[in-house]
């Protein structure tokens, strides 16, 4: 009688990708980004040249949006998880992602950050987005710190809405917003197991995670409104309403 001969093979969970899609004045394709620097109601009560805002990942400036003197924008744009994307991804492993927003312009300004994560199957043109994976599985650690959850508007599996509550002073940069990363374990808990057998009787059992071949990916946006006539103009830029304390902190109504 012929023993029975097994072989294993495992393939990669998942491919990395992220983005920073920031600081465009207006929608453009998927690269959908918002800097909001006045109000259409309030935009003679200040000077748009003063403003700009930068999304800072550990200490480096991936992408910013200042309007300078000669009334031009200023822009550069990059891409989040760069130093992930050269090492191999482990499930469950914690990594370093300190994000935060620094006010670049020349005028103090509130801001605010949208998050938001998804999953996706393929690569490049071919890449479609999957809606089985839970975007929770996208554990982006957020610290508090001096930064509110919009709980009305957001939606805590793909969409986070976060404003920081004091005023930005120009040229300061915000407390950490998120500080860590990770993929939750269990999804390498997902797998199939595929038995084929040869012409002799020999068994090949290959077992393939449930979920090779896609991809994650998170979105950073950032917006800044001005300081003054604060509760009329973060309502018209942002459609929240907020009480302004005496220090200019805002907290959402």
């Amino acid at each position: 009688m012929k023993k029975k001969k097994k072989s294993f093979s495992v393939k990669p969970v998942i491919l990395l990708t992220a983005s920073a899609l920031l600081l465009l004045g207006s929608t453009v394709g998927s690269a959908r980004a918002a800097l909001t620097y006045y109000s259409e109601n309030y935009g003679i009560e200040m000077s748009t040249s003063n403003i700009g805002v930068s999304l800072v990942e550990n200490g480096n400036v991936i992408s910013s949006r200042d309007y300078d003197k000669d009334g031009e924008w200023n822009e550069t744009t990059g891409d989040l998880l760069e130093g992930l994307k050269k090492e191999k991804l482990v499930l469950g492993k914690k990594y370093e992602e300190n994000l935060s927003v620094t006010n670049s312009g020349t005028i103090d300004s509130y801001v605010r950050v949208i998050l938001n994560k998804s999953w996706s199957k393929g690569e490049g043109a071919d890449a479609v987005k999957d809606t089985k994976l839970s975007p929770e599985l996208i554990d982006l650690n957020l610290t508090g710190n001096g930064w509110v959850v919009d709980n009305t508007t957001s939606n805590s599996k793909e969409r986070t809405i976060l404003y920081y509550t004091s005023i930005l002073p120009a040229g300061e940069t915000t407390p950490d917003f998120a500080d860590s990363l990770r993929i939750d374990p269990s999804l390498g808990k997902k797998v199939t197991e595929h038995v084929t057998e040869d012409e002799n009787g020999y068994k090949t059992i290959t077992t393939v995670y449930d979920y090779d071949g896609y991809s994650f990916q998170i979105e950073a946006e950032v917006d800044a409104v001005q300081t003054h006539n604060a509760v009329d103009a973060i309502k018209s830029a942002w459609g929240v309403d907020v009480d302004v304390a005496a220090n200019g902190d805002i907290s959402l109504r």
